[in-house]
């Protein structure tokens, strides 16, 4: 009998939060019968339900109504969620799982001006060189497959002034790099990453993409190592598939369907 109420409890709490996500996906106010129909739960379960997440504050009724929208107390615990929340926790797992798929070094770096600041390096314990890039390093957000990704990422009016701002910095090296830099653009629109192959250094390939916190930080990664053990074929063709695999995987952990607007 233990077992079954126990069953129960696990149920309820189920129900419970299908009920929460019906109302947080909701344009408006439901009343009971809507929450019913939504869920699939009898009408007399979800008005017990939702008294019970009204009296803890995690749903809100309406004054003098039989509707409901979230409450304060799901806010106080986003708050705290967020207080201790750290991405670079989060990631590092599935970006450690990459970089030992592809026999390949992942950093994770944040924009400093026009470069990309690395926050965190992760390498294979297959590694047969080092990577000389740690945390503190940069990579430009012009020519790497991360600074590209973060570049690609960004709303059009913030995408715009960086490039404006790319482009005063480079001068008359623009007119060169103005095509691989939209290409790169093309690029994480059509395939969802970006690639640097030579680019940023004559010797390495990699790959890029962006991600962001669910404070809407934004933070970009690449895999990539030496040109001779990472060919082009082998980037594009093995690896960009993780890759990207690793991208959903890693939103799903911190709740975002994707790192653009």
């Amino acid at each position: 009998m233990a077992e079954q109420g126990a069953g129960a409890e696990v149920s309820a709490l189920a129900r419970g939060l299908a009920v929460l996500k019906v109302v947080g996906d909701a344009a408006g106010p439901l009343s009971n019968r809507e929450l019913a129909d939504a869920t699939g739960i009898p009408k007399p379960t979800v008005s017990r339900l939702a008294a019970t997440l009204v009296a803890s504050g995690y749903l809100r009724q309406a004054p003098d109504s039989e509707r409901f929208s979230l409450g304060p107390a799901l806010l106080d615990m986003s708050n705290r969620y967020l207080r201790h929340f750290d991405l670079r926790g989060v990631a590092r797992p599935r970006l450690l799982a990459l970089a030992e798929f592809a026999g390949a070094s992942v950093h994770m770096g944040v924009r400093d001006e026009l470069d990309m600041l690395i926050i965190d390096s992760l390498r294979p314990r297959s590694a047969m060189i080092s990577s000389r890039i740690d945390v503190g390093s940069r990579m430009t957000i012009a020519t790497s497959a991360a600074g590209r990704a973060y570049l690609a990422a960004l709303p059009s009016g913030e995408q715009a002034e960086l490039l404006d701002q790319i482009r005063l910095a480079s001068g008359e090296n623009w007119a060169a790099l103005e095509p691989r830099v939209m290409a790169g653009l093309q690029e994480h629109a059509r395939l969802g990453y970006c690639s640097s192959f030579g680019e940023w250094h004559p010797h390495i390939h990699a790959l890029g993409f962006s991600l962001r916190g669910p404070r809407g930080e934004r933070y970009a990664c690449s895999c990539g190592g030496p040109a001779y053990l990472l060919p082009r074929e082998t980037m594009v063709a093995r690896i960009a598939p993780k890759l990207l695999e690793t991208l959903q995987r890693i939103n799903a952990d911190i709740g975002t369907a994707s790192p653009a607007d």
